[in-house]
């Protein structure tokens, strides 16, 4: 069980609450700010005497139209309902489940005006793996993430399609189930729910998450490859390091030797005097990828831990600020920062890949005994420059763009949500091109027997080819690499 209160909510503690399918509950405290800051609004509502965006008037460019009392509940529904506008592919599940998470965190601050209720069902949800259908397309990262997050609301108000117990289905069918009404929504409360920046950070969630399996992997494999290429230690040692003082690159230079400690062949004598700089400058490029992990998880550490919808209430100093906690800016910006820094972690492996099929060092051409009769491992680096190649493309910063929307009162948007998604692709083409060194390096350190690298790499080559073979000659290769890809999820062996 995780409580969701007022504490620091880490990342780490996401993958724990997803991977361990925590249930969660709301703390006392949470539950005491949720309804104050409610018991407030509702008590504003008859005396308030003036204009409040979103709570007493239309939304966006419509902030100048006042709506009756009895009709701003229709206009909370009409908000969630018409804003339910989302496009191209769904929403991978784990990602949604991250985005219920996330929403009832930002909303249990009190800050938000929504109703215990409201809060309590997306943590059912949660807890029951009812998880809605959302599209990837939609959202501008300024408003909030209007588009995904209504569809993640539809349900609560009897509307939409939800994914349970494996099915496909209408949310209200599964509610008639269950003997769940739809919610009524009060004043203020579907802007609460759709201002917000939970689908960008879910996505950065996630991804960080798997950048950081990802880059230890990285090193492993990278690792491997310098052993089979009969690579060099030196640039490895500590001493220049010290003399640029970046903590990644200092940091991947102690993992490469401890990765390598005992190693019969990166001991022996060497007849080349340099490696190439996919080899030899390994601590720089994926130092410079841990340094920028770090960072952005910092970022989106603080942004999971705020309340970015608008209007935002403050009940004990008698406020409601009309504000813009809902721009996407402040993660947008970081989240192209590490779509780039993936897709670096993939271009270096896939120059290593090139080197291992060259040739060169003793290595047969294209890594295997007989090459003409057999084209070995040479397709696997084809489609590995063909996804470093997509990759690149998909590195123009999104955040570079902003489109004016709401007829000019929302003139600058973030685009954050294209750099979320778009980070995600990232994300899994990094795996997939990690996956294809892997299979690369290991066929490549067999035709180093019978000298041994170190136990760490020994294991791993060991375990490795419980699921893929040696090649000795041409065979269905699709099967294997995917195979590889599976393999580098596993976070025991790195």
């Amino acid at each position: 069980m995780h409580i969701i209160d007022h504490n620091h909510l880490t990342i780490d503690k996401v993958k724990q609450i997803i991977e361990n399918h925590e249930q969660l509950s709301l703390s006392e405290e949470a539950i005491a700010a949720i309804e104050r800051c409610r018991a407030y609004l509702d008590s504003k509502m008859g005396d308030i005497g003036r204009p409040v965006y979103g709570i007493t008037t239309g939304f966006g460019s419509l902030c100048n139209i006042s709506i009756p009392a009895e009709e701003l509940s229709q206009l909370q529904h009409n908000l969630v309902m018409s804003h339910s506008c989302g496009m191209g592919e769904e929403v991978r599940p784990e990602i949604v489940k991250i985005m219920l998470l996330l929403k009832a965190q930002s909303l249990s601050y009190g800050h938000s005006g929504s109703q215990l209720i409201t809060i309590q069902r997306l943590i059912d949800m949660f807890n029951l793996d009812i998880l809605p259908v959302v599209y990837q397309q939609g959202s501008l990262g300024a408003s909030g993430d209007l588009a995904p997050l209504a569809h993640l609301s539809l349900p609560l108000i009897g509307m939409g399609e939800v994914y349970y117990k494996g099915e496909r289905r209408i949310a209200a069918d599964v509610w008639q189930e269950l003997g769940w009404e739809p919610i009524r929504l009060k004043s203020k409360e579907g802007l609460a729910l759709l201002n917000g920046t939970q689908f960008m950070s879910a996505n950065a969630v996630w991804s960080l998450i798997q950048a950081e399996r990802l880059s230890q992997w990285a090193d492993m494999i990278g690792a491997i490859s310098l052993e089979a290429f009969d690579g060099r230690i030196e640039p490895f040692y500590p001493h220049s390091h010290r003399l640029r003082q970046q903590p990644g690159q200092m940091l991947t230079a102690d993992r490469f030797r401890q990765l390598l400690e005992g190693s019969e062949l990166i001991e022996r004598k060497k007849e080349h005097v340099q490696d190439p700089y996919s080899f030899r400058c390994i601590p720089q490029v994926h130092g410079a990828v841990k340094d920028t992990i770090a960072y952005v998880k910092s970022v989106i550490e603080n942004e999971i831990n705020s309340a970015t919808d608008n209007p935002n209430v403050f009940p004990e100093e008698d406020m409601i600020i009309s504000a813009g906690n809902f721009h996407g800016e402040p993660i947008a910006i970081p989240m192209d920062m590490l779509g780039l820094a993936m897709n670096e972690l993939a271009s270096i492996s896939e120059r290593r890949i090139y080197k291992l099929i060259s040739g060169q060092r003793n290595l047969p051409s294209f890594l295997v005994a007989k090459p003409g009769l057999n084209s070995g491992f040479m397709i696997p680096q084809y489609t590995a420059a063909s996804i470093v190649s997509q990759s690149k493309g998909l590195c123009w910063p999104a955040s570079a763009d902003s489109i004016p929307s709401s007829q000019g009162q929302e003139d600058h948007v973030s685009m954050g949500a294209n750099a979320a998604t778009k980070l995600v692709r990232l994300v899994d083409n990094t795996e997939s091109v990690l996956g294809i060194e892997l299979f690369n390096a290991c066929q490549a350190l067999e035709f180093r027997r019978p000298a041994k690298s170190s136990p760490a790499i020994e294991r791993i080559v060991e375990e490795f080819r419980k699921v893929v073979p040696f090649i000795y000659v041409d065979c269905y290769m699709h099967p294997l690499m995917v195979a590889a890809k599976e393999f580098i999820r596993r976070e025991d062996l790195y």
